[in-house]
């Protein structure tokens, strides 16, 4: 039986993360997918960031729990970001790797270049 895996990409608004993780062999998720109504239409609230990473985390659980493959896309800024997902991936003892998307294109989310900046100001490689 192969290992389950947990694959984290992280890069700044832009970098090309959802375009590397619909490449991947796995269940892709993103905080972003919170704010996609019945609709698909994007509508980002602020407000809900918190609740957008915890439905990410838990959605990761479940499908981990599936024995699922999953990859997750979001930006991870800071390494403490990253935790959560460290330990399920300890917990379904799935093979954990991280890649980093340093790429330059149009970020669908059209985030504010002010926003980027202060990311980029912050990363912790």
């Amino acid at each position: 039986m192969n290992r389950l895996k947990l694959t984290l990409i992280r890069g700044l608004p832009g970098s090309g993360k959802s375009t590397l993780a619909k490449t991947l062999n796995a269940v892709h998720l993103e905080a972003d997918m919170y704010f996609i109504n019945k609709q698909g239409e994007y509508q980002f609230d602020p407000k809900e960031l918190k609740k957008a990473h915890l439905w990410c985390q838990n959605q990761c659980k479940y499908y981990l729990s599936e024995g699922q493959n999953v990859v997750i896309a979001n930006t991870f800024v800071k390494h403490w970001e990253m935790q959560a997902y460290r330990k399920l991936a300890k917990l379904f003892n799935a093979q954990f790797s991280i890649k980093v998307c340093t790429g330059n294109f149009q970020n669908s989310h059209n985030v504010d270049l002010l926003l980027i900046n202060k990311m980029k100001k912050n990363w912790q490689p």
